[in-house]
């Protein structure tokens, strides 16, 4: 993988820091996959504009033919380039590998992992669990103003797309992972908000996801994911962080 240092000086060699740039197939994956979000985007619209269409008096047979045939090309068009993706990723021993752990994960999806691979830069440029969510928006920023205690507001340099994709992961984890069933109702049974404790699902699942990555062990369904800043002390009374 390409490689450049910068700040480079005689007198100031100690300064060297090692920039790392993404693959080949990291950037090949990032276009396809802007390339599978506008397809989607221009699917979205069409669909929207169907179902007004639906709602006039009089229909144009040949306006429904041409929509049908444009929804069929689409959908051809997304499944091609998905495929694309997916052999580029196969293709890859490191990409398979945190792909493959990542979709272990219950609640991540192939949109999901591969949009986290893309961002993170294969889990190496954003390599935190932490960094992930403050790059995505789900660490929140207490608003104690008024009638918003409670409540949060988030970065407005985050990446929308990537929370609103976790947002659905932690719906999916919720509804299908006993861990995190449990884990939703009892901030319930606390009182806390229903997108509070969403935000705080979302943060659970890229702890889930850095975890098994860093690991390299599958997502088992008896995995309890420990938040790093929790604090077990052992038999001789020495503290330990739990990662």
């Amino acid at each position: 993988m390409p490689a450049v240092f910068g700040n480079m000086g005689r007198d100031s060699f100690d300064k060297l820091t090692f920039r790392e740039y993404h693959s080949e197939n990291i950037a090949e994956l990032r276009q396809l996959y802007a390339l599978r979000s506008q397809l989607v985007k221009s699917r979205k619209q069409l669909r929207t504009g169907e179902h007004a269409r639906e709602q006039m008096p009089i229909q144009s047979i040949r306006a429904n033919q041409i929509l049908e045939a444009a929804l069929t090309a689409l959908e051809g068009e997304i499944c091609f380039v998905e495929q694309e993706i997916s052999l580029i990723i196969r293709s890859d021993g490191g990409l398979v590998e945190t792909y493959s752990l990542a979709r272990s994960v219950l609640g991540v999806g192939p949109v999901i992992a591969t949009d986290l691979i893309i961002k993170t830069g294969n889990f190496k440029t954003i390599d935190t669990a932490r960094k992930a969510a403050s790059y995505a928006g789900v660490c929140p920023f207490p608003n104690t103003s008024g009638n918003m205690v409670g409540k949060s507001r988030t970065s407005p340099f985050a990446d929308k797309e990537l929370k609103s994709l976790l947002y659905m992961g932690a719906k999916s984890a919720v509804k299908h992972n006993k861990e995190y069933r449990l884990y939703y109702q009892k901030k319930q049974l606390e009182g806390k908000p229903h997108f509070l404790i969403m935000n705080n699902v979302m943060n659970k699942l890229l702890r889930t996801i850095y975890s098994v990555v860093n690991s390299k062990m599958p997502y088992s369904r008896d995995y309890i994911c420990l938040d790093p800043r929790e604090i077990n002390k052992n038999v001789n009374g020495s503290e330990k962080i739990v990662a």
